[in-house]
């Protein structure tokens, strides 16, 4: 089926990330230029070369289990964040990785930090992310690398007991995988102390500040070691994140391999409705073959979980992923999404921050977003790892 039964306007391809006058800090005047939503990508016959990465990771002077594990999960070429990035961190300095998301950055600090703790058992790692889900595909990214090597993590997030991480942080662990707030609340709870930990990793902390958790971060980071090794990685490079690398750590190496704010293999359109619901636009899409695995973005926590009923009601295998869910029927959720006993996945955006779930074929913008940053983010879950993704926004 075509897109244009629906009534908009041919694409169009354009270079450079189009202008817009922003509204407070970040967000749109108005989503009157569409435009922004539509980018086609373009086939050419122009060879560009692969990245020839300097640091195999057959040669990388790691312990031997470490590198047995990484080679058994099918790693051979690192990226161009690990191959980068790796060597850095392994003689212990301070860095700044700016990096578009479905880059391999996770890996980039799990694999040499894994093969410090290895090195020295007493060594302890503090990983700190925006959001549930990313700890908990950073921990299972950790399980992997670590398997076989005595090295144990604790995830602290919200939305999941005490009781539970209590118990777990009395047990000895080499790393530490959780959200500010909960972090915090194990510190003041003197469950969790980071006067031992000497290594933390922010990912993605741009997400982290605009989510506001400022704060939680200087006061995780003034509990910790004085004389400590940062890893910081971010998506963007504004003024704000400006200072809090310099706040936070000392002459960084600096590595950027983001190149644009839209990945070049995501076909960008936007579908025009008229003459019917918008409920029935995504429906007849839905149902076409090749949506085969589709994240679709609605506003409000209410709407997303309004919308996975009735595309169910309608035969449609479907899941949501919101605030409201518990942290159980979320992964719940994830892992039918993940393993495809559902074939779309409504969600939020605070939802899905940090969501790595590959081969997403569509992304669908049901809801405009909120900001030019949020619609960058939404998209980029698919077309990773270079794959070709396409995402489409409703207008109406």
């Amino acid at each position: 089926m075509s897109y244009n039964t629906y009534g908009h306007r041919p694409r169009r391809t354009f270079g450079s990330r189009p202008s817009r006058a922003p509204v407070g800090k970040r967000g749109f005047s108005s989503f009157s230029d569409v435009s922004k939503f539509i980018n086609k990508a373009v086939v050419t016959t122009e060879v560009v070369p692969a990245y020839v990465a300097e640091h195999p990771f057959k040669d990388l002077e790691i312990n031997p289990l470490l590198k047995k594990n990484i080679l058994t999960k099918g790693y051979e070429t690192p990226t161009p964040i690990q191959d980068r990035a790796i060597p850095h961190i392994l003689r212990g300095e301070d860095i700044v990785g700016i990096a578009n998301t479905g880059t391999g950055k996770t890996a980039a600090f799990l694999i040499p930090l894994i093969d410090k703790i290895l090195k020295n058992p007493q060594e302890k790692v503090l990983v700190v992310v925006p959001t549930r889900e990313l700890a908990f595909q950073i921990d299972e990214e950790l399980r992997a690398f670590a398997k076989d090597s005595g090295l144990f993590s604790v995830v602290l997030i919200g939305g999941a007991g005490m009781g539970k991480q209590i118990q777990e942080l009395r047990h000895r662990h080499h790393f530490v995988i959780g959200t500010p707030g909960r972090i915090k609340d194990h510190i003041e709870s003197r469950h969790l102390d980071l006067a031992g930990f000497k290594t933390v990793v922010l990912d993605e902390a741009d997400r982290m500040l605009d989510m506001g958790f400022i704060n939680d971060m200087r006061y995780m980071m003034a509990k910790m070691a004085p004389v400590r090794h940062t890893l910081f990685f971010s998506a963007t490079l504004s003024p704000e994140i400006e200072k809090l690398i310099h706040a936070f750590l000392k002459t960084p190496a600096r590595i950027s391999v983001k190149t644009q704010d839209t990945a070049a293999n995501i076909d960008q359109d936007v579908i025009r409705i008229k003459g019917k619901t918008k409920f029935d636009v995504l429906k007849d899409l839905l149902i076409q073959p090749e949506f085969t695995r589709t994240l679709v973005f609605a506003r409000t926590k209410h709407g997303a979980e309004k919308l996975a009923i009735a595309l169910k009601r309608e035969g449609i295998k479907a899941e949501s992923i919101h605030g409201d869910k518990n942290q159980g029927a979320r992964l719940r959720a994830l892992a039918d999404f993940k393993q495809e006993r559902v074939k779309v996945l409504v969600a939020t955006d605070v939802a899905a921050r940090g969501l790595d779930i590959s081969d997403i074929s569509h992304v669908i913008n049901y809801d405009l977003p909120a900001t030019y940053d949020d619609y960058v983010h939404r998209i980029g879950r698919t077309g990773r790892a270079e794959k070709k993704g396409k995402a489409l926004t409703f207008i109406e």
